[in-house]
């Protein structure tokens, strides 16, 4: 495990907006395969947004034998590479999940990395995306100790078909994050209590795939994210119970879980989390709505947070602050 040489303050957007007009973005595609089309209408989305937007060189590559993949693994980790080193970039960008991007992490250099983990106003650069970009989220978390942005991806089709997406995306990336409450409107308690700590987490299968790999090794506590798409709910089992074996649960000060899409039938998926979660003793929050919502909410990682969850109470997940 990796320790940061310099200093980077993972609060830094609490009270600071991580973009403005003019900044520098750089977009990566460390997963699967995106289209020519999908790829300039992202590029639109950035620049009206008053955004200088880079493209990586190698979002388009084809792999030679798996089309799940945009590209070699040799292309695909030097599209962010570049992208971090760049020292006039603000953010990086992934446009698209799918498959791919923890193929790339046993290939980085992480102290490379570190070296250029600062803007050129003594900020973290950011990391943006979800899905599979879980396996980055937390190689970033460990290694470089920067705030991450789990958000819906530019390049796929609910950021062209969901307004409040697109709408919720640019909000954090242009207004600083403490205060801001991030309960889905279909939020609700599983289990009663408080939390406070650290944000972590993403995709559950990702989180679970990455289970003995040394970025699973850190245990950082604080409340954790999980949300899933398209598995069954004996996976889902399996999966929560590889992350319990792991210590990974009974370290949480809280767990929310954010949407199931199409993993079958949600009462199920509630069922499981009833009957495996509540014995941890710390609250529980139940379709919060990050993940692969149709108008997915987006979740700041590695930064701290609140959630309040007392009977008779509105539910409340709050970025930044202490009980």
């Amino acid at each position: 495990m990796s320790t940061p040489t310099i200093a980077i303050d993972r609060s830094a957007y609490l009270d600071t907006a991580p973009l403005q007009p003019g900044d520098r973005v750089r977009f990566v595609s460390p997963s699967g395969l995106g289209s020519a089309e999908s790829l300039e209408r992202a590029v639109g989305y950035y620049r009206d947004w008053g955004l200088e937007v880079v493209v990586g060189e190698h979002v388009l590559d084809p792999h030679p034998r798996a089309s799940y993949l945009a590209g070699a693994d040799d292309g695909r980790r030097q599209d962010l590479v570049d992208a971090w080193l760049d020292p006039d970039a603000d953010a990086v960008v992934c446009i698209r999940g799918g498959y791919g991007a923890m193929r790339l992490l046993d290939g980085l250099d992480w102290g490379q990395l570190r070296d250029a983990a600062l803007r050129r106003d003594g900020r973290p650069k950011l990391l943006t995306g979800s899905s599979d970009i879980t396996a980055l989220h937390e190689a970033f978390r460990v290694n470089l100790d920067v705030p991450t942005l789990f958000c819906p991806m530019v390049g796929n089709d609910v950021f062209r078909d969901s307004a409040f997406v697109r709408d919720d995306v640019r909000r954090w990336l242009f207004e600083p994050w403490r205060g801001r409450d991030i309960v889905g409107r279909k939020t609700s308690v599983l289990v009663p209590g408080v939390a406070e700590g650290r944000f972590t987490g993403g995709n559950l299968s990702l989180l679970a795939g990455a289970m003995g790999a040394a970025e699973s090794l850190d245990r950082p506590g604080g409340i954790l994210f999980l949300e899933d798409v398209d598995e069954e709910t004996y996976r889902l089992d399996g999966f929560l119970v590889q992350l319990g074996r792991a210590g990974r649960l009974a370290d949480a000060s809280g767990i929310v879980l954010g949407s199931w899409h199409n993993c079958g039938d949600l009462e199920a998926v509630r069922a499981l989390a009833e009957e495996l979660l509540p014995s941890l003793g710390v609250p529980v929050l139940w379709e919060q709505g990050f993940g692969h919502d149709p108008d997915a909410l987006s979740i700041p990682l590695n930064v701290d947070g609140t959630l309040v969850a007392r009977p008779d109470e509105p539910v409340r997940l709050t970025i930044g602050g202490s009980l």
